[in-house]
């Protein structure tokens, strides 16, 4: 039988810097709670909103498998290895920080806040050399079906990183059913919900909820609402890979 964890969108910690207003779903900066620091591999679930001309100061990190999603408005970026770029709402980011990196984000529209999800995860490699990359999705290929954006292969479609690890982004009408197996044995999958409402094997989740499900080959999804929205994250459930 599937062991299961389920994590309601107001039991997560909350940080508001006035700039910045931050929900953890795991342990991060002051929010320490022993039962939740890590999904498997996955470190790290922010969800962020940056207030209008604010952003993140220069800051380091290393050995962390990064990846941003932006939700809506458009977030500067800037790193220690030359890279500046803008990453919309459709677009995937993601940083290998490896041997370590440096870098600000920032949002330069003073009308308008930034949105995005902020995702670290554990990597099976240490100590690689840095590594930028970012790719633009299409909304259309993920209507009531699943969107890959992230995988362990360079060749797949969206974003690779050093873990074996798949990530999905879905857009569901009303009612609307699929069913979901898992990518690798002992991979867990740890479901987000942007949007509306689903029910994972018969257990409903409302927005921003998050769902863990693992000991199991796959799981059924439906969207209790229309324009349902999820974010699947298949990860190793062991944190050495």
């Amino acid at each position: 039988m599937a062991n299961t964890a389920l994590h309601k969108s107001e039991t997560r910690g909350k940080a508001n810097h006035g700039w910045l207003n931050s929900y953890h779903t795991f342990s991060f900066a002051n929010y320490h709670n022993p039962e939740r620091m890590h999904f498997g591999v996955i470190r790290v679930l922010n969800d962020d909103t940056v207030a209008g001309g604010m952003g993140f100061n220069t800051h380091s990190h290393d050995n962390m498998e990064i990846i941003s999603i932006p939700l809506e408005g458009a977030l500067a970026h800037k790193d220690s290895m030359g890279n500046a770029t803008i990453i919309h709402n459709g677009d995937v980011q993601v940083m290998s920080a490896g041997t370590g990196i440096k870098h600000s984000e920032f949002n330069n529209n003073k009308e308008q806040e930034v949105k995005f999800l902020q995702i670290w995860l554990f990597p099976n490699k240490r100590n690689v050399a840095p590594r930028y990359d970012q790719v633009s999705l299409h909304e259309a290929d993920r209507h009531n079906k699943l969107q890959q954006i992230l995988s362990p292969n360079p060749n797949d479609e969206g974003v690779w990183i050093h873990q074996d690890a798949w990530f999905h982004l879905g857009k569901f009408d009303q009612d609307f059913t699929l069913n979901y197996a898992v990518k690798k044995p002992k991979n867990g999958v740890y479901v987000f919900v942007l949007k509306g409402g689903v029910s994972i094997d018969g257990v409903a989740l409302s927005e921003r909820d998050g769902y863990g499900i693992w000991d199991t080959e796959g799981f059924e999804i439906k969207a209790n609402t229309a324009g349902t929205e999820v974010l699947l994250m298949d990860v190793p459930m062991g944190i050495d890979g």
